[in-house]
This record gives C-alpha cells, sequence and structure tokens, in this order.
C-alpha cells in the first residue's frame, strides 16, 4: 500500500508539473501573425565597393634587363598593374513608403558604389542613396517601385523594461530570420568609434542580433516598429545577449529630414559635459546625482551668449528633466536650430534660470578656450589639499587661466579625489582660479570634511571632481 501511496502521490506531481507547463505555454506570446504580416516589407541589403585600381610606374631596375632572371622575379621587378579585389557587405532594411523609401543603417551601405535590394518575394532593386547621417547610424535609399508593403514607425515608443520585442532581417545573409526578446533597459548613451556622442538614447534587448541584422526593424506586439536594430556588444563577434537599436522616433525625424535635404541638422549648445556623482551632488546642495555638469563651454557657442558657466549644473532643460549627463545631448540634439528655450541650472549652489537660442550643430565641435595666462614664481609648500602648485608653464599651451600641480602628496585630500601631478586647476569651490594668489584664497577657506567641487584639465580635457580634507 505504501508503494501504491507513493507511486499515486509521483503521478500526481507529474500531473500538476504538466499542467503548469501549459499553463506557462499559454501565456508565452505568439509571434507567427506578427512575423507573417511584417515581413514583406523587410528587405536584405547588398552593399559593393569597388576595387580601386593603381597603376605602378614600371620599375626601371636595370636587373630587369637580365635575360637569366627567372620569371617568378621579374614580375615582381616589374610591377605590374595588380588588379585589387571588390568588398562588400550584407545587412537588412525596410520599407517606409509605398513609393520606395528605403531605411537602414549607414554603416551598412557606407562607402559603396553599388546597393541592391531584395524583396522577400525576390524581387531585386538597384537603389539611389538619398542621404545618410552618421551621428544616428541611419540611411534613406530609393528603388523604382510602387505600392510597396510598408512598416510604420512609431511615434513614441513608450516602451518599458521587460515588454516583448521582435526583429526580422537577415543575420549572417540568412533571409528573413525572426528573433525575440524583451527590452533590457532604454536611453543607453553610447560613444561613437570616434568617441564622440552619437545623439541617440538606445533601446537595449537581449533579442539575438548577428551580423546581417544591421538596420533592419525592432517590433513590438502591436506590430509597429519601435528600433532599428544597429549595434551589438560581442567579444566572439555573435550574439551575446547584449543589442541596441535605434528608437523609431528618434528615425522619424532623421527620415523626414533626409527626404527634404539630404542631411540632418540638430540643435548646438556648445558645452562639454559629464556625470555627477554623489558627492559632487552633495557639493550643490543635492541629495541624490543628477544632472549635466558643465567642465567647459565653447566660446563661440550659444550656451556662452547664454551666460552658461563652467560649474554650472543643467538639472532640466526645455521642461525635460535631465537625469542623467547623455539626456542632455539627446534633447538638445532633437530641437530645430535657431529656438528659443528656457533650462535650470543650479550656480554655486542655487537654482538660476536661462535662455538660449539653439544653434546649429557644426561639423568639427571644436571646444574654444579663454586665453588667459599669468607670471608669478611656483609655490614651493604643500598645502591642505596636499598638492604643490604653480603658474602654468607656457611651454605647455594652455589657453585658459589656472595652476597647474607640480606635486601630489600620498593618501591626501587630492589624491583621494583623483588628482594627479600635470592637472591644471581652473576652479575651486565654483571660485575662478586665474593666478596662485587666487588658488591661495580659496584654500585658506575651505572647511574640513564638507565635498568641495573642483575643476581641472588633464591633457587638455576639462573634469570636474569633489575633494574632501579630513
Amino acid at each position: 500500500m505504501k508503494t501504491l501511496l507513493v507511486r499515486c502521490t509521483t503521478i500526481l506531481l507529474i500531473a500538476t508539473s504538466l499542467s503548469m507547463v501549459e499553463v506557462r505555454a499559454a501565456n508565452l506570446p505568439d509571434f507567427s501573425e506578427l512575423i507573417e504580416k511584417s515581413s514583406p516589407a523587410v528587405v536584405k541589403i547588398t552593399a559593393v565597393t569597388k576595387a580601386r585600381q593603381v597603376r605602378h610606374v614600371p620599375n626601371q631596375n636595370p636587373y630587369n634587363q637580365q635575360q637569366n632572371i627567372p620569371d617568378i622575379l621579374r614580375e615582381l621587378l616589374e610591377q605590374r598593374e595588380m588588379p585589387q579585389q571588390d568588398h562588400g557587405s550584407l545587412g537588412s532594411g525596410f520599407v517606409v513608403s509605398s513609393d520606395g523609401y528605403v531605411l537602414t543603417n549607414n554603416h551598412v551601405i557606407s562607402d559603396a558604389d553599388e546597393i541592391k535590394i531584395i524583396m522577400s518575394d525576390q524581387r531585386e532593386f538597384d537603389a539611389s542613396l538619398v542621404g545618410t547621417d552618421q551621428r544616428s547610424d541611419l540611411a534613406l535609399l530609393k528603388i523604382n517601385a510602387k505600392d510597396l508593403p510598408v512598416l510604420t514607425l512609431s511615434k513614441n515608443e513608450k516602451l518599458k523594461v521587460g515588454q516583448w520585442v521582435v526583429a526580422i532581417g537577415s543575420p549572417f545573409g540568412l533571409d528573413y530570420s525572426a528573433s525575440a526578446g524583451i527590452v533590457s533597459a532604454i536611453g543607453r548613451s553610447i560613444p561613437s568609434e570616434r568617441h564622440e556622442n552619437t545623439y541617440v538614447p538606445f533601446i537595449q534587448t537581449d533579442v539575438a542580433i548577428n551580423p546581417g541584422n544591421s538596420g533592419g526593424p525592432l517590433f513590438n506586439m502591436d506590430g509597429e516598429v519601435v528600433g532599428i536594430n544597429s549595434q551589438i556588444y560581442s567579444p566572439s563577434g555573435g550574439s551575446v545577449g547584449l543589442s541596441f537599436a535605434i528608437p523609431a522616433s528618434v528615425a522619424l525625424d532623421v527620415v523626414t529630414q533626409l527626404k527634404e535635404k539630404g542631411h540632418v541638422d540638430r540643435g548646438w549648445l556648445g558645452v562639454t559635459i559629464q556625470d555627477v556623482d554623489k558627492d559632487l551632488a552633495s557639493s550643490y546642495g543635492l541629495d541624490k546625482a543628477q544632472g549635466a555638469l558643465v567642465a567647459d563651454v565653447d566660446v563661440k557657442g550659444p550656451a556662452m551668449k547664454a551666460g552658461v558657466k563652467a560649474g554650472d549644473l543643467i538639472t532640466q532643460f526645455n521642461g525635460e528633466t535631465i537625469h542623467k549627463s547623455a539626456d542632455l545631448p539627446n534633447i538638445v540634439g532633437r530641437m530645430i536650430p535657431n529656438t528659443k528655450v528656457d533650462f535650470e541650472v543650479i550656480r554655486k549652489g542655487k537654482k538660476e534660470t536661462l535662455s538660449v537660442m539653439i544653434g546649429k550643430l557644426p561639423v568639427n565641435e571644436a571646444q574654444g578656450l579663454r586665453n588667459v595666462q599669468g607670471d608669478e614664481p611656483p609655490i614651493t609648500k604643500t598645502d591642505v589639499l596636499g598638492i604643490t602648485v604653480a603658474p602654468i608653464d607656457p611651454k605647455e599651451g594652455i589657453k585658459e587661466s589656472g595652476v597647474q600641480i607640480i606635486n601630489v602628496e600620498p593618501d591626501s585630500a587630492a589624491q583621494r579625489a583623483g588628482l594627479m601631478r600635470g592637472d591644471i586647476i581652473t576652479q575651486l569651490d565654483f571660485a575662478e582660479i586665474d593666478s596662485v594668489a587666487s588658488y591661495n584664497k580659496e584654500v585658506a577657506t575651505l572647511p574640513k570634511n564638507v565635498p568641495k567641487a573642483i575643476r581641472f584639465l588633464r591633457q587638455g580635457n576639462p573634469l570636474f571632481r569633489s575633494v574632501t580634507i579630513k
């Protein structure tokens, strides 16, 4: 009887487990209808860059005249014209209007001489380039076709972490492959290869994205395109569950501008910014880290005209809260140049409202620096921060006022703050440092156990830290 009871219990547990599996399966989404409906508007893209042949001048080496040189050596010495091989890339895209406009990534077609688009019904078209936008990594193509199936770009993604999303593309050239996953994060800031901000708040997902998926659509469960698959993080080259998509709301503006003028104009403020940590936030009177800290101001930029100063903490821009520094370029970049907007800053612990006329992002965002210099003997005594400073050496070519650190004591307040020999201190507790005398004056007033902001240049790059005297 005991054995029977055990077996019955086992059967009951198995039955319960099966019913739980069935319930879970019933709750999983079915993507088949979405994929069937959307796939006809997804395209495969091949881009070919023609080889650039270079004709070499025949070698005048007198050994060429020798009859007893082997043929293989003679060919090398003659340096005859050698044809180079064409190279190409594979990617994905999708139709955004029935008259033949196709959206993809800029890196899929960059420098291509020939672009071909292959539809799901195997029709093939030569595509012309309407325009590209390197900062958002988007490109708009045009094919000679009508009445094409179209995908709708969502005007407002309203995505939440954990929501299901689906990708369709051609990974490794495998046409119209689908993969699914969830939204892992939103608003990711990823610098480009040139370490400049791309002005894109990327959508991070765990959808399986591989080479060839670039430019393909990312769908929500309503069948709307919420993103354009663009990048993956992969030590091996394959998918490891970290993929990034350009939000559809960004793509909508880019497509509109590329159609109208073939390029994209972006708003420009003219500031160098950085994140704020807990200690820096404390020096601004904040109970948590937030905002975009202005580390430098372009002398020719709109921010300078608006009265923005290095050390200002921008907490709100055009009514939108700045949670982290990456939020600011995304907001400003979407704005139309010559638009006047208000924004809030915290300056020396007090809130101020400023107005700025948004500029047009230049091709080269070179930073202008103030031309101030002093001429006085160096300090030879270590101060309460644990550093020795001196006037800036003219040979350094620094075009901003300040003092140069020539020594940092171990386990000092300066070392704990991350300051190093060679750094140029330009602000201390939000006061401008234009000489050794002004530096000494500010150091003398620093209290103990209270974080104070310090701005400095390191290899020409402006940075803020907080320094605390124990």
